[in-house]
């Protein structure tokens, strides 16, 4: 059984000195859903890489999950700038979000950089939520379902970590990131679907199975159910609508009034 995820990708958003509030608010919020966090649903904070050790100290012993934006290919090396994952790991990360659309088209990241840092998470026991969308021009042209494969086809030099550790994919259509468009419940799980067959066909039956596949453009509490109605849609990467405590929980609530 795949149990829903919810990432809260606060980007480059908040201070450290909005976390306590947040997470308390949050908390005491998801204690009054159905289910257990972390046995029944999961739900991951990936603040900005200077808040990590402030929201570390701050969520432990909640059942929330640490998450991190990025990280590099490597534990070490001369690479200014970049994200340890062996330190990432260290400061308690649970999860990595890799491949987020931009990360690829504002700061031009590869595919081949991508596969890197998918590779240095999976060695330091991170946990990756690695991102696939297209582009509104792509989709417009009918390209959606070969630019979604071509940016999977980076999981298949990854096959033994993909069956042996937990990770999620993430669909973000670029077009409804941040826009207030947002696919319909019919589009995001024709390439949820379509990402599941790819994995069977590609990878393996059993991990397209246990796979959970997230959404995420401009996920709302008003929109997350009918999205989450969806066979194939297993949580949400959450953005602006992740910035307010209420407005997430709300996202985590009325998904999990959903049985798909």
């Amino acid at each position: 059984m795949r149990i829903p995820l919810f990432a809260a990708n606060w980007k480059m958003n908040q201070s450290i000195g909005e976390i306590s509030p947040y997470i308390e608010a949050l908390s005491s919020r998801l204690q009054k859903f159905p289910g257990q966090l972390g046995k029944n649903y999961q739900v991951v904070i990936a603040p900005p890489a200077t808040h990590l050790q402030a929201m570390g100290a701050v969520i432990g012993g909640k059942g929330l999950e640490l998450g991190a934006q990025n990280c590099g290919h490597t534990a070490s090396g001369a690479f200014t700038g970049e994200i340890s994952p062996k330190t990432l790991q260290e400061m308690q990360c649970n999860w990595v979000i890799v491949g987020h659309s931009e990360r690829r088209h504002i700061y031009l990241e590869t595919d081949a950089m991508i596969q890197g840092r998918l590779r240095g998470a999976f060695e330091n026991q991170l946990k990756p939520i690695f991102c696939v969308g297209e582009t509104l021009a792509e989709r417009k042209a009918g390209k959606t379902e070969s630019v979604v494969e071509g940016q999977l086809l980076v999981l298949k030099e990854l096959k033994n970590h993909l069956t042996n550790q937990d990770w999620v994919i993430a669909y973000e259509p670029v077009w409804a990131i941040g826009t207030g468009e947002n696919a319909s419940p019919q589009q995001a799980q024709e390439v949820h679907a379509f990402i599941r067959k790819w994995a069977k066909s590609h990878l393996s039956g059993p991990v397209a199975e246990k796979t959970r596949i997230l959404y995420g453009g401009s996920v709302k509490p008003d929109n997350c159910a009918d999205l989450k109605r969806q066979p194939d849609i297993d949580g949400f990467l959450v953005g602006g609508a992740s910035l307010q405590a209420d407005s997430f929980g709300a996202i985590v609530e009325n998904s999990l009034k959903i049985r798909s």
